[in-house]
């Protein structure tokens, strides 16, 4: 095909893709597998305030206590790698299926675990399901959802994860104020079973998606599926796009050998630097550790908890806020404005405990704390506006499909990787430097993250997957950036 006659195809495909309405079997499979996000989401929220009430059953100290809140995001780490290798063998369902068990069996585990050993281990099994999550379910509702809606079922996830972190702080709440004990924790920990059982019932009834059962040259499945969640006319001419983009990348090799050509090279430490940005603004030290830095800064525990759940309320509200935002500007935007509005509140939040010293029941203490509060809400806002959303859009989109479960995964890895050592070191940082020092660390490398999406952050919105592919393929060929 010469290039004039690719132009004018890409263009007919995008004003096609722009057009396409949304069947409504979309939207249940994007709910069913998006309680993956939810089950993340309570089960990274739910530690926050069980830590309060664990540590003296288990002997925690501020080592230990950062070791059983990281254990999850090491397991994580590796729970992405081993589902985006997977996925391209057994498809994405059967991996979600799967997650949906290790999620069950996690969530008993370290609801009855004796020691912190065992609670620790089960961290772990419990990270595995979530990294694979992470990982896994963006993809699917990416390689499922039409150009056009895309961006917002994606998000859904997104949506889903901050909801469960609001599930988590409002059931910690409750557990605290009707069965407060020493047992409190145990049940915080087990409600996260339920939604694990929903999710595996509810994947049993959902396809795999169409560009995973042409890959398996199952066109028949394939074109059934579209045929359920496309517009008529819009089902041979995507159809035949995955066949022909599947085609010409037949030569890819699906491990560490691709990373060998250097676009694809390229492509992927872009993908790693989008990941691990999202984690170096230091948002999942105020998901995990929100009532023990407002516990630090002057508020008793039943204050502490009722407070977070203001974050929680804040995040699922920016989220909606996020999803509308996908629909009006691009997603390379997007990711510089939450870049500068996190990395600015995160000086805020440095210069008020910086500033407002320590007393001991007085009226700066308030203050102090409730500066925090509202330093932590704006933080918030940014991120779940912004960049957290466009961040796991941007990853599930810019990969070319053979590799997309293969690279998804290595740079959920990182990601991972990058929030445990944040979160190990966390506590112990808070002990040595003070929350003032933490932030302003955080806040510097805001600004490098911000220097990296100016430089390499693409724009996605509104093409195919296909297209996206070609458009990255040729600019990482050439000496050029990625930005246009």
């Amino acid at each position: 095909m010469s290039r004039k006659n690719h132009l004018i195809l890409n263009k007919e495909l995008r004003l096609s893709s722009s057009n396409t309405r949304t069947e409504p079997f979309v939207k249940v499979i994007a709910v069913v597998a998006t309680l993956g996000g939810l089950l993340f989401g309570y089960d990274t929220g739910v530690i926050s305030g069980a830590l309060l009430f664990m540590g003296p059953e288990l002997n925690l100290t501020p080592f230990t206590t950062g070791l059983v809140t990281s254990s999850l995001l090491f397991g994580a780490a590796f729970g992405a790698l081993a589902s985006g290798y997977f996925g391209v063998a057994a498809g994405r369902k059967k991996i979600i299926l799967v997650l949906a068990i290790i999620f069950a069996v996690g969530a008993l585990g370290t609801s009855i675990a004796p020691n912190v050993g065992s609670m620790i281990f089960f961290r772990l099994v419990l990270g595995a399901a979530v990294g694979g999550s992470a990982a896994t379910v963006p993809i699917y509702i990416a390689e499922i959802a039409p150009a056009n809606r895309r961006g917002q079922l994606v998000t859904l996830q997104e949506l889903m994860i901050v909801f469960g972190q609001m599930l988590a702080y409002i059931s910690n709440a409750s557990f605290n104020s009707v069965w407060g004990g020493e047992n409190t924790w145990r049940w915080m920990l087990a409600v996260a079973t339920l939604p694990a059982v929903l999710l595996f019932c509810g994947m049993i009834f959902m396809p795999d998606t169409p560009r995973w059962y042409v890959m398996k040259g199952r066109l028949a499945e394939a074109r059934k599926v579209l045929e359920r969640t496309r517009a008529r006319q819009d089902v041979e001419w995507e159809l035949t796009e995955i066949e022909q983009t599947l085609a010409t990348a037949q030569h890819q090799r699906l491990h560490l050998n691709a990373l060998r050509n250097p676009w694809l090279f390229k492509l992927f430490l872009i993908g790693i630097g989008i990941a691990v940005i999202q984690q170096l603004t230091g948002v999942n030290t105020i998901m995990y550790y929100a009532p023990t830095m407002l516990k630090a800064v002057g508020m008793n525990d039943s204050a502490a908890l009722f407070a977070t759940i203001s974050n929680g309320v804040i995040s699922v509200l920016m989220t909606f806020v996020g999803m509308w935002l996908l629909g009006k500007i691009g997603r390379r935007t997007m990711t510089i404005i939450g870049q500068l509005g996190c990395t600015t509140c995160l000086i805020f939040i440095g210069i008020v405990t910086f500033f407002i010293p320590e007393t001991i029941h007085g009226q700066l203490d308030m203050l102090r704390s409730y500066m925090v509060l509202l330093g932590m809400l704006m933080f918030l806002s940014f991120q779940q506006g912004t960049l957290s959303p466009v961040t796991w859009l941007l990853l599930s989109e810019i990969f070319p499909t053979r590799l997309r479960g293969t690279f998804m995964g290595g740079a959920v890895f990182a990601m991972w990787l990058a929030n445990f050592l944040i979160s190990f070191m966390f506590p112990i940082l808070l002990a040595r430097i003070g929350l003032a020092g933490v932030f302003f660390i955080f806040a510097l490398v805001g600004i490098a993250g911000t220097m990296f999406v100016i430089k390499y952050v693409p724009e996605t919105r509104n093409c195919s997957l296909e297209q996206i592919e070609h458009y990255l393929h040729a600019k990482l060929s050439s000496n050029h950036g990625v930005v246009r």
